[in-house]
């Protein structure tokens, strides 16, 4: 049955089988790009060689590589220790003279990422009491929890034998435990393997099929590949090639 997508199939199958066969170590000549339309006719069919892949300026400046192509990739290999996220970070950031932003799964569009640079900056955060109750708190939190801004000044504010005092402070109290709550939860992140925090914030939720796809992927594959944003001191922002982590699977 001769169909369009049966031509194109065929078409990509011979391409891979030059690959197993290693002629991309001959050069780009021996692959081809086709050009079919079946509606016309038989001649209508031409081959040719495909075009050099579009280079992408990374913003960086010699001796770090200023352009790359979408078939680059960074490769990291830890097939005997896995790197922990911090070390990756650390790595990205040595590597290429920058300050990463997040790393997140490569292609994905949702806001997740196994590291984010602003929860690192909530490590500064912090929530005290003074002697006579009166509460401190870093201006980050109230970008986070903004309710408790209220509560802060009106313990500034009323007399220490005021009895409305106990309900604002348990209100900042319950702020001061989320906020250990979440320092504590990137911080066993961000000292942890990479691929345990990829599948951590990838994996489904919910039981089910798309569970069930996601754990056959990641046990069927060695590698995950990652995106990073980052940017220069200057405040420029960088475009790197993705990541491609490898390591093994814990028995």
């Amino acid at each position: 049955l001769a169909t369009t997508t049966a031509m194109v199939c065929g078409l990509v199958d011979i391409e891979f089988c030059k690959l197993v066969m290693g002629l991309q170590s001959q050069g780009s000549e021996k692959f081809l790009n086709s050009n079919i339309n079946l509606a016309a006719g038989s001649g209508n069919f031409t081959t040719f060689a495909p075009d050099p892949p579009v280079p992408i300026s990374t913003g960086l400046e010699a001796p770090h590589p200023e352009t790359f192509t979408s078939w680059d990739k960074i490769e990291i290999s830890r097939k005997t220790k896995e790197m922990s996220v911090e070390e990756l970070v650390n790595y990205v950031e040595k590597s290429f003279g920058v300050t990463v932003d997040r790393i997140f799964l490569h292609g994905d569009t949702e806001d997740k990422a196994i590291y984010n640079a602003l929860d690192k900056k909530k490590l500064e955060w912090d929530i005290t009491f003074d002697e006579n109750g009166k509460a401190t708190v870093s201006d980050g939190v109230f970008t986070q929890w903004p309710q408790v801004r209220m509560a802060v000044q009106m313990l500034g504010r009323l007399p220490p034998t005021s009895g409305q005092r106990i309900v604002f402070k348990t209100q900042v109290e319950k702020v001061k435990v989320s906020l250990d709550q979440t320092k504590d939860s990137f911080m066993k992140r961000f000292t942890g393997d990479v691929s345990t925090a990829y599948r951590e914030v990838y994996r489904p939720s919910e039981e089910g099929e798309k569970q069930d796809y996601f754990d056959s992927v990641f046990t069927g594959r060695d590698y995950v590949t990652f995106g990073v944003d980052c940017h220069t001191e200057s405040k420029e922002d960088i475009t790197l090639p993705c990541v491609k982590y490898l390591f093994s699977h814990k028995n």
